[in-house]
């Protein structure tokens, strides 16, 4: 008798066992009738994904390119990430399967001006959210930075390698993930950087704004990253949540650059004759530090079957969805 109110517990209340009624179907048909039954089930079953910051950048693509499942999507008009009792509320109604928390302060500039309102967004307001999904034991996926590490390295950056930010957008964020990893455990942390897409504002819109009116134009030459599109790192982010991954994982299109190397390939896609000169940092002085290195390894990404196409390929389509955007 005692085991079978275990599995009468189970099945009644799932998520009171760390199993969403996604998790607890898919586990069942794959025990009872192998992997042709769950395979025919995961086309027909979906999990219900909140996700905050749905009206940022990577939000909308989120919850454009996101078909497969249940998606509810809030702007901070719907939740203020800062306000523990209104992630509450939100979170308890909906009880998600996962969490995608996108929502942050990401004016790196403006966090090095504003370090109060910066933690917080980003630390506060992500661990409100990290509680709340605990509560209704619910998976969490927040999206980090390149910015929690120095920029000292010549090669990329792995997930093991120690985080130290040095600008207060970093710190924010990095605070933000040792403190969700207590909370939960098993969340899935995913850095990215230099984050481009349609529905916002970013450095392929800024290049293509000033080559309308300037006749040159000068773009740092110092600072190293991985370009990342929107829409592609919203791609893997469903994957990710469909594959219940946990722990750290670096997503980003494949390949690096300087910034001055962006902005010459996104003139020479655009069919802009604009010329571009090659500058240093020190002639662009702003509140925050950059990271003069801060190419993400793709290792933690590809070990969940993923790969990102390299960012090249990805700027004809931003394009076309910006000129459709007017």
């Amino acid at each position: 008798m005692p085991r079978e109110r275990n599995w009468l517990s189970l099945i009644l209340h799932p998520k009171m066992y760390g199993f969403s009624p996604h998790r607890l179907i898919t586990r069942a048909l794959a025990c009872t009738f192998g992997k042709r039954t769950l395979s025919i089930y995961a086309t027909l079953t979906w999990m219900k994904i909140l996700v905050f910051g749905a009206t940022g950048m990577l939000g909308k693509a989120l919850i454009r390119r996101w078909k497969e499942d249940e998606v509810w999507g809030l702007g901070s008009a719907q939740a203020d990430i800062r306000n523990p009792t209104q992630v509450d509320e939100v979170v308890s109604k909906a009880a998600p399967d996962w969490i995608v928390l996108s929502a942050a302060y990401t004016d790196v500039d403006g966090c090095e001006l504003n370090p109060t309102l910066a933690s917080t967004v980003n630390t506060h307001g992500a661990v409100n959210v990290a509680k709340a999904a605990a509560q209704v034991s619910s998976r969490l996926l927040f999206i980090s930075t390149d910015y929690v590490f120095d920029g000292n390295h010549s090669t990329p950056y792995e997930i093991t390698d120690p985080r130290n930010p040095i600008s207060s957008y970093g710190k924010t964020k990095a605070e933000a993930e040792e403190k969700i990893l207590r909370i939960l455990p098993d969340s899935c942390i995913v850095r990215t950087s230099w984050l481009f897409g349609p529905g916002g504002k970013c450095f392929p819109d800024t290049i293509l704004k000033l080559a309308e009116y300037r006749p040159q134009l000068e773009v740092v030459n110092d600072q190293r990253g991985c370009p990342t599109y929107t829409a592609d790192l919203a791609d893997a982010i469903v994957r990710l949540c469909q594959a219940e991954a946990r722990g750290i994982v670096h997503a980003t299109n494949r390949g690096d650059c300087t910034w001055y190397e962006f902005a010459c390939e996104i003139l020479r896609q655009a069919g802009l004759s604009t010329p571009v000169r090659a500058t240093t940092s020190d002639k662009f002085v702003r509140p925050a530090p950059r990271p003069k290195y801060s190419v993400l390894a793709p290792a933690s990404l590809t070990a969940h079957g993923l790969e990102m196409r390299p960012w090249q390929e990805t700027l004809s389509e931003y394009f076309a969805l910006r000129a459709a955007a007017g």
